[in-house]
C-alpha cells in the first residue's frame, strides 16, 4: 500500500491499482517512483505468476503530470541534473518490462502519453470498448521517448507505429485491437475483470515454464530494443529546447493552430 498504489492478491495473481485520487491519474515524479518500486518489489516474488496493472474506472492515465512542481523545477537545473531527472519515466517502464511474471494492463477511459508508454512496456493490454490511446508528444514539439518506439513497433509494425506516434491522434480500442496495440476489448467497466480472467489462466500453468517462455519470446522480439533507444532521453532533452516546442505549448494554451518552423 503506497500513496498512489494498492496491491491485491488472489492466489498466484496480483492486482496493482494505480489511483492518484483525481480525474486524470497523471504520472507525477513521485507516482512514477512508486510504480517503479512496486515493479521492483515483484522481482523476488516467487509466489506470483501474473500481475494485472489497472488505473481507475475513469481512466488509466493522462500521462506525465505537467503541473508537478518537481517536473517543472527541472528547467532551473543544469544539464547533468536535467538528464538524470529524465530517467524516471524510462526507468519505470523498464522495471515493468523486466519482470518475469506475465504483466497485463487493464484500461478504462483514456491512456495517454506516458500512460501508453507504460502499457506498451507490459505484456498484454485489455481495453474497454470506449477506451482510447493517444501520444501527444510530437504535436507538442517533443519526441516520443521512455524507450517506447521499438516496443510499439514490436506490437504494431513500423507503419502503424508512425501513424500512432507521429500524428498524435486518438486510437480507439477497436482499432487498437485491429492494429495490435491491445489484445482484447471488453465491455465498458469490464476491462479489469477481463484482464483478471487472462491472469488466472496464466496463474494456472507451471510457473517456471511460464517465466522461461516469456523470457525467450521477449528476447526474440526485443533483442535490439535497447540498442535503438539509448539516446531517446537525450533526444527529448534536445527537442525540449527548440522554438517549435515552445510554439506548440503556446498554441495549445492559446487554443490556436501552431506555426512550426523547424527551429
Amino acid at each position: 500500500m503506497g500513496d498512489f498504489t494498492r496491491i491485491e492478491r488472489e492466489g498466484r495473481v496480483a492486482i496493482v491499482h494505480f489511483d492518484r485520487g483525481d480525474s486524470l491519474n497523471a504520472l507525477s515524479a513521485a507516482a512514477m517512483r512508486e510504480l517503479t518500486a512496486v515493479a521492483r518489489g515483484f522481482e523476488d516474488d516467487l509466489e506470483t505468476t501474473a500481475i494485472v496493472l489497472t488505473g481507475t474506472k475513469r481512466c488509466f492515465s493522462a500521462g506525465a503530470d505537467l503541473t508537478d512542481p518537481e517536473t517543472a523545477s527541472r528547467k532551473e537545473k543544469g544539464l547533468l541534473a536535467r538528464r538524470h531527472a529524465m530517467k524516471i519515466g524510462p526507468d519505470m517502464c523498464d522495471a515493468w518490462e523486466r519482470l518475469e511474471q506475465v504483466t497485463i494492463v487493464a484500461v478504462e477511459g483514456f491512456c495517454i502519453g506516458g500512460g501508453a508508454a507504460l502499457a506498451a512496456a507490459c505484456d498484454i493490454r485489455v481495453a474497454a470498448k470506449s477506451a482510447y490511446f493517444r501520444l501527444p508528444e510530437i504535436p507538442l514539439g517533443m519526441n516520443m521517448s521512455w524507450h517506447s518506439n521499438p516496443r510499439l513497433v514490436n506490437l504494431m509494425g513500423p507503419a502503424r507505429t508512425k501513424l500512432f506516434t507521429i500524428l498524435g491522434e486518438k486510437l480507439h480500442a477497436p482499432q487498437a485491437l485491429e492494429w495490435g496495440l491491445v489484445e482484447e476489448v471488453a465491455e465498458d467497466g469490464a476491462a479489469l475483470e477481463a484482464a483478471l480472467a487472462l491472469a488466472r489462466k496464466f496463474a494456472g500453468l507451471p510457473p517456471v515454464a511460464v517465466r522461461m517462455s516469456k523470457q525467450s519470446i521477449d528476447m526474440a522480439a526485443k533483442a535490439l530494443n535497447a540498442a535503438v533507444t539509448y539516446m531517446d532521453r537525450d533526444q527529448f532533452a534536445l527537442t525540449a529546447t527548440s522554438k517549435d516546442q515552445q510554439e506548440a505549448l503556446s498554441a495549445f494554451l492559446e487554443k490556436r493552430k501552431p506555426n512550426f518552423t523547424g527551429e
